[in-house]
Order: structure tokens, then C-alpha cells, then sequence
């Protein structure tokens, strides 16, 4: 299977107001797959469409090779689905919760049952939690008892809206490791405001903005940008004697130069980059009083990405 998420055209009007707009998604098996835009951008509207609260308005979609609307009841069998804001019966404990949801999904011997809850709070980091009421949770263990209530069903496909939202550092960082762990086992297909954690576990992510897909790629791509090709080149001091140098190559189209806490970042634009990989590094050290601390392909921060695409323009825009 090419894609486990594959929309066509889909689109969601309310009245006059298009909360969804002709999108066009594409989610590989086994991905993380960051799913991003400023609020009323169309997110949630998404959500609800591809697990059959909300019929399309336009277009089509398919998981699992299936028709959302035709076969959302088979669809739904092989989804687990973590809200943004869950809500639990707090006077209950973790493995009371995990049995309620449980039998939902299974028939058969309590053992297997009780095996399956076990190895799921394990795999969250709650078995030493397990027995404890859920009042006396923090949000971040609340947030991994959901992931666990939505792992259970062993889906082939996790839609978490906002999984670490309104999180502490530390509540955020154990809900995306366990994300990290859940990557071998299933999909995860998950909405989020966050950059920093997108940039941390995603291979794949989507900007939405007024209802319109703007950008879809992997995230190795979109830090790459569109402009061509970029090294940097990180020195201590000020770093104008190596601009000067590299800008009288023939194959270097442009340096800027960006000052950071005593060093100079130099972002170098080249026609060709199998010169660039081979000789920029080598002519940096040419020089005895230049120390280089960093060199590589560049790559931009998300937030710059983000802000540049939702705004208009690109990335690269800025170097100009």
C-alpha cells in the first residue's frame, strides 16, 4: 500500500464559508506525518472528515485503499483516535480504564485481554502507574493513557488532534518519545501548533492556511527550501575575509552573512554543489586564521518556514 491517507480534491463548505478546500494528501505506511496550520485553517474539519463525523462537501478520500464514507465502518475498526482534550472517569485507575476500552475491540479470554493492557501501558511508560486514579495524573500522563486507550485496538493507523498540546517540556518530550516508539508498530497521522516537536518526529508534514493545502513534503525537503542549493558554514569572528574569498568562485552565485554570539553563519548559494561539497570546506581552511565550527547543507528552522509559507513567499526570500 503506497499511501495509507489519500485524499482527492476533498472539500468541506458550511453555507457560504469553505472550511476545506480541493485538498490533496498523501501518508506513507509508517510515518509521522505532522499535520500544521494557524487556527480555523481546516485541520479539525480534516480530522472529522477521514473518521466519518463529517461528510465531504466535494472530492474523495481513502484509507486503507477504502472510501471513507462507503466503508467508514471497516475504517473505523483499524483507527485509533486520541481527542485533543481527553476525558476520563477520574475515580478509576489507569488499568480500569484501559479494561473498559479494551472490551470494545476484544472477545475472548480475560488473560489475553489483561496481557494486551499490560503491554500497552508499557509501551506509554505506565505499568508503574497502572493502579493509580486517574485524578492524581498529570496532563502528560493523561495525555500517553489516551495514546494507550487509542493503541489498544492495535490500529494500523493513530489520529492524535493536538497530542501535546497546553503540555509542560517534560509532559511534551514523553509524549513524543512514545510517539518515536509507536512508529514501528502503526501510522500516526497528527494535527499540532507546535513546530519544535514537528521538527523533532515528523518524516512528512502538510501546512494548511484558510482551508488551502500550501505545502506537503518530507521534512527534510521543506528545511531545505526551494531556492537551491545552500551550504553553511559556521566561523569563528566575524567571517568577511572567507566571504570575500568564495565570492569570486564561479560557481558560488551569493554569501550572507549572519552573525551569531561571536561566530558568523554564511549561508553560500552555488550553481554547483558537488563543487561546493568538495572544495567550499577545503578553501575555509585555506586560511590559518579561520576556525570553522560548523559545516553542511543548510537547513531552515520550521518556524521560518512556516511563517514564510503562510504569509507568502518562501524561505529564501530572506537571503535576497
Amino acid at each position: 500500500m503506497d499511501c495509507v491517507i489519500q485524499t482527492h480534491d476533498l472539500g468541506k463548505t458550511y453555507g457560504d464559508f469553505a472550511a476545506l478546500q480541493s485538498l490533496n494528501l498523501k501518508v506513507p505506511p509508517h510515518s509521522i506525518f505532522g499535520f500544521l496550520g494557524p487556527n480555523g485553517a481546516g485541520k479539525s474539519t480534516t480530522i472529522k472528515l477521514l473518521l466519518g463525523l463529517a461528510r465531504p462537501t466535494s472530492g474523495t478520500a481513502s484509507i486503507f485503499g477504502m472510501d471513507i464514507q462507503r466503508d467508514s465502518a471497516q475504517i473505523r475498526n483499524r483507527i485509533g483516535y486520541l481527542a485533543q482534550d481527553p476525558r476520563y472517569y477520574d475515580d478509576m485507575t489507569a488499568r480500569e480504564t484501559m479494561r473498559f476500552t479494551a472490551r470494545f475491540f476484544f472477545q475472548g479470554p480475560k488473560r489475553k485481554i489483561e496481557d494486551r493492557i499490560e503491554e500497552t501501558l508499557e509501551l506509554v511508560g505506565l505499568t508503574d502507574k497502572a493502579d493509580r486514579h486517574i485524578k492524581g495524573f498529570s496532563g502528560g500522563e493523561r495525555q500517553r493513557l489516551g495514546i494507550a486507550q487509542a493503541q489498544v485496538n492495535y490500529p494500523d493507523l493513530l489520529i492524535l488532534d493536538e497530542p501535546a498540546a497546553s503540555l509542560d517540556p517534560m509532559g511534551r518530550r514523553d509524549v513524543l518519545e512514545v510517539m518515536e516508539r509507536l512508529r514501528k508498530h502503526t501510522t500516526i497521522f497528527y494535527s499540532t501548533h507546535i513546530l519544535s516537536d514537528v521538527q523533532r518526529v515528523s518524516d512528512s508534514v502538510a501546512i494548511l492556511n484558510h482551508g488551502k493545502l500550501i505545502a506537503q513534503a518530507p521534512i527534510d525537503e521543506l528545511l531545505t527550501g526551494d531556492g537551491g542549493v545552500v551550504y553553511s558554514l559556521v566561523v569563528k569572528g566575524e567571517g568577511a575575509s572567507t566571504r570575500e574569498r568564495l565570492l569570486h568562485q564561479s560557481w558560488v552565485t551569493s554569501v550572507a552573512l549572519k552573525p551569531v554570539n561571536g561566530t558568523t553563519e554564511l549561508e553560500v548559494s552555488t550553481t554547483d554543489e558537488s563543487t561546493a561539497e568538495a572544495r567550499l570546506l577545503r578553501m575555509a581552511l585555506d586560511d590559518p586564521g579561520t576556525i570553522v565550527t560548523e559545516f553542511g547543507r543548510h537547513k531552515y528552522n520550521l518556524e521560518e518556514v512556516f511563517v514564510q509559507l503562510v504569509e507568502g513567499g518562501s524561505p529564501d526570500d530572506n537571503r535576497k
